[in-house]
């Protein structure tokens, strides 16, 4: 009986405590939460602020190792050779050598570049036609289409020494032909230096138009917008001839090329301001087929290789050389080619560039 009295005091003792104990762990439950959200467990903020994190560590992590990803060649510009029978007071790649690589030696040098990833070969020169009167790049053009299978083959010129025999043996495998054109007043191109003897440059340029509409070649127009042409309107000549592609470029200085002691060519007095350069786009806008290229987008964006097969850097306002290709490869030498991909896709570098995907109405 006596034990009943302290087990009786002893249940009421902890009853009491019970509820106390209860009150005070109730009391404590918010601030455990609290201390555990902040110290344990991020809340929203601290979700974002490490998703934040996470994220800027990643970008990081990409930008470090894309210093280390190799640059792919999409779109090259090989200028075989620097001799051209005209004399443009503004050329920026001239004759300063007479050197043309070997048949072979070019076409291993154009497989490298298709291992390598690129989809688009362009010629250019000089004048494209002028070596072995364009057979040597007509092989070329044969070779980079059935053999390598380039979903892209093109090449610049000024026109004069092509042939429709050359359209004949060549053209099916030819996607793209650029025809330099800087005014439709003959006595302007004289002027400029894109003439010689009896031939009408404009006049030939009609002929060629034609040519490509039979042979299935995808016509284009490239034009330097200079001193002599600024206050041109070209508007109808263009609609008429009907180009796939103008591609108007505003009259760009190179050191050792066009400017300066070493200086093939004076070009100085065809430059006009970035301000004229917009207003000869403003009176030509309505042209659909219009692609402007301004000496920022034009300087960087291109991968130029020249006769020996090295890549020109024009980062300094010069065309300093990497080492060839076919001595070091594509991935060593395109590393000092100065290339800015970014203007490269910006002035719309990567275009729908194969007579096939076009589908053209010829």
């Amino acid at each position: 009986m006596w034990l009943l009295v302290p087990l009786a005091f002893a249940g009421k003792v902890l009853s009491t405590c019970r509820k106390q104990l209860s009150s005070l762990w109730g009391s404590l439950v918010p601030l455990l939460l609290w201390l555990r959200a902040t110290l344990w467990l991020p809340g929203p903020d601290g979700a974002q602020m490490l998703t934040e994190r996470r994220e800027a560590e990643g970008t990081r992590n990409k930008e470090e190792g894309s210093e280390d990803e190799a640059l792919i060649p999409t779109s090259v510009n090989y200028h075989f050779t620097r001799q051209c029978n005209y004399k443009c007071g503004f050329c920026f790649h001239t004759a300063k050598t007479s050197f043309v690589l070997p048949l072979e030696e070019a076409k291993k040098g154009l497989l490298m570049l298709k291992e390598a990833g690129m989809e688009k070969i362009n010629f250019s020169g000089g004048e494209p036609f002028i070596h072995q009167r364009g057979d040597y790049l007509g092989k070329l053009v044969k070779f980079c289409k059935e053999d390598l299978a380039l979903p892209s083959v093109s090449i610049v010129s000024n026109g004069s020494l092509i042939r429709e025999q050359w359209f004949k043996s060549y053209g099916e495998y030819l996607d793209i032909l650029a025809i330099s054109c800087d005014s439709f007043d003959e006595q302007v191109n004289v002027l400029i230096g894109r003439g010689q003897g009896k031939i009408n440059h404009v006049e030939n340029l009609q002929k060629l138009r034609k040519w490509c509409r039979d042979y299935k070649v995808a016509f284009k127009i490239n034009s330097v917008i200079n001193r002599f042409n600024v206050e041109q309107d070209m508007k109808e000549h263009i609609k008429a001839l009907n180009p796939v592609r103008w591609k108007v470029f505003q009259c760009l200085l190179i050191e050792g090329e066009n400017s300066g002691k070493d200086a093939l060519r004076e070009a100085e007095r065809f430059i006009i301001s970035d301000e004229e350069f917009e207003g000869f786009l403003e009176r030509h806008k309505e042209v659909s087929c219009l692609v402007p290229e301004s000496n920022q987008k034009m300087k960087d964006s291109y991968l130029i290789l020249d006769e020996y097969m090295r890549f020109l850097n024009c980062t300094n306002g010069r065309k300093e050389p990497s080492k060839s290709i076919l001595d070091v490869g594509v991935e060593a030498a395109i590393k000092f080619s100065g290339f800015d991909e970014k203007m490269f896709l910006k002035r719309g570098g990567k275009y729908m560039w194969s007579k096939a995907d076009l589908r053209l109405d010829w």
